[in-house]
């Protein structure tokens, strides 16, 4: 599976943002993240659903990737797809039906995905992973945005790439929180193909030479994670 570098725009310049999104795209980014904070779930209030909107007619392509953290969960999900999200995805303890939750999202016309905090079990998984499109694995815990990369979730990203592989179904598993050029080999080794990175990519001054360092640290990891990789 071809590897997605999706830029947070937590870390971009607000003043600025449509700019910022064209210009990360023009860089190489394959996907816009937005995370979206109601300071209920978690203690910060981001942005709402205007914004995608405002970007989509502003010409703005790529697919938007909306991260939840947000409770209640489904009054939200309508909103974000009439704006054109292309993916959404949520936490599982913030709604009260988590799988009629992931069935609005399916209905409304974007891609579902599950995200489970660094203290959350993939046990949910159980029950709903033959109806979702993303796994979302949190890497910090959620609020805020230029925290440090907790090791734990190396392994917590091998488990669910074996549940992944064990569905056989084309779900992404994606990894948000602390992902840098640095680290990007071996989170890929641990089993992402798709990255979530805010500061480390809005924060460097030249986004091109960022992005194409990340792809090719996640190139490098994902070879040796492969039969017979170094």
């Amino acid at each position: 599976m071809t590897a997605i570098i999706s830029p947070s725009i937590l870390s971009a310049d607000f003043a600025r943002l449509g700019e910022e999104v064209n210009a990360v795209l023009a860089a190489g980014a394959d996907w816009i993240h937005f995370d979206v904070m109601d300071n209920h779930y978690v203690p910060n209030l981001t942005i709402g659903p205007l914004v995608c909107e405002a970007l989509r007619k502003a010409g703005v392509k790529a697919p938007i990737d909306v991260h939840l953290m947000v409770s209640p969960v489904d009054p939200l999900v309508s909103d974000f797809a009439k704006a054109g999200a292309t993916n959404i995805s949520f936490h599982p303890e913030a709604t009260q039906h988590v799988d009629r939750t992931i069935q609005h999202i399916r209905d409304s016309g974007c891609r579902p995905g599950l995200v489970f905090n660094p203290a959350t079990s993939l046990n949910w998984l159980d029950y709903v992973i033959d109806k979702i499109d993303i796994v979302l694995l949190m890497s910090v815990n959620p609020g805020f945005g230029g925290q440090k990369f907790i090791p734990q979730a190396l392994g917590k990203l091998a488990e669910a790439r074996s549940r992944i592989q064990a569905a056989k179904r084309d779900i992404r598993l994606e990894i948000d929180g602390g992902v840098k050029v640095e680290n990007a080999a071996q989170i890929a080794r641990a089993g992402a193909d798709t990255f979530v990175s805010g500061s480390a990519i809005f924060g460097s001054p030249d986004y091109a030479k960022t992005i194409k360092a990340m792809r090719a640290q996640i190139e490098i990891g994902a070879q040796s994670a492969r039969p017979g990789g170094a």
